[in-house]
């Protein structure tokens, strides 16, 4: 099994904490994106770890490299952003056999035990939504195996979203399939999307099951990080048991890390701390603090601060980009 995570893009509706680091390595409950995404394969047995790269690249092999050293791993960069299709087709020469397809805008919950033994040629993880325009949705016949994939509809009608996790029996079909959709030049809103690969290979018979997830976090906008930041505490990511108060109120569910220096503050709940924060004299809830921010003075509440930022003296929200100062003189 080899696993493809496409992260190649500039991340722009999360700006400006992406303009010094991709965003998969935005923390959410005490690791980032990307962390949780490749936990979630620890059951798998997986031969190799394909990653394709965009700007800051070089941030992902890093992590990678420090947190998953026991991971093999390839990296590839996708120098022009036209779509996810020719993204996984620069991992061609390293596909055999099955493989899976995971982007890191959201992190989900799946059961992927029993793929050694699955029947049919393809499945796409989805989810039923209200408004399913930003994505592409899946069209399932009476039989159960999908007839259509769309991508970005223009209405609401059907709202079987496919998560962003593909499951491909035959890696080197899937190969074959992007060559012809771009020998065709096959685009929808001027981009190389997977659906329409996938379209023809399912228009040649192929057998694509739909596999329904109940959790899908997204990870995509401030608003979202943040949900995400409260569904994971709220759901095994608490550490506050291991948190010494001394003089500070915790209020569960929070993530700190044991380098953070905590004086005269209530922290949480929902509040993501990462290593070497300082919090003096404050209040804060529903937020994500990065590693060595300092917070003084202030009180916080749905708010992102990037790494080395510094805010104080300030009662609104922040959404504050990597070293950056809010409210000193």
């Amino acid at each position: 099994m080899k696993v493809v995570i496409p992260l190649a893009g500039f991340g722009t509706r999360l700006r400006p904490h992406t303009f010094t680091k991709p965003k998969p390595l935005i923390n959410v409950a005490g690791k980032p994106v990307l962390g949780h995404v490749l936990d979630m394969f620890k059951s798998l047995d997986v031969d190799e770890f394909i990653f394709i790269v965009g700007y800051l690249g070089d941030q992902i092999e890093q992590y990678v490299g420090k947190h998953y050293p026991h991971l093999k791993a390839s990296y590839f960069e996708q120098k022009e952003l036209n779509g996810q299709s020719t993204a996984v087709y620069l991992a061609k020469d390293r596909l055999s056999g099955p493989m899976l397809i995971v982007f890191v805008d959201t992190i989900v919950e799946a059961d992927l035990s029993g793929l050694a033994n699955e029947k049919a040629d393809a499945v796409a993880w989805v989810k039923q939504v209200e408004d399913p325009r930003r994505f592409g949705v899946a069209i399932v016949g009476s039989d159960g195996y999908v007839t259509k994939l769309i991508e970005k509809p223009t209405d609401v009608k059907d709202n079987l979203v496919v998560v962003g996790f593909y499951y491909l029996k035959d890696s080197q079909a899937f190969i074959r399939a992007i060559e012809e959709q771009l020998a065709k030049n096959i685009k929808t809103k001027n981009e190389y999307f997977l659906a329409d690969a996938l379209q023809l290979m399912l228009d040649r018979g192929m057998k694509m099951r739909v596999q329904p997830v109940e959790v899908w976090e997204d990870c995509g906008k401030p608003e979202t990080v943040l949900h995400t930041n409260r569904y994971l505490l709220d759901h095994g990511h608490d550490n506050s048991a291991d948190v010494k108060a001394d003089g500070n109120i915790i209020i569960p569910p929070v993530h700190i890390d044991p380098t953070a220096k905590l004086s005269h503050s209530v922290i949480g709940p929902h509040v993501t701390i990462a290593a070497g924060c300082k919090v003096e004299n404050s209040i804060l809830r529903d937020s994500i603090i990065d590693e060595g921010a300092t917070i003084q003075n202030a009180m916080l509440a749905q708010s992102l601060i990037g790494k080395d930022a510094r805010v104080g003296g300030k009662f609104r929200t922040f959404n504050v980009g990597d070293s950056s100062e809010v409210g000193f003189e």
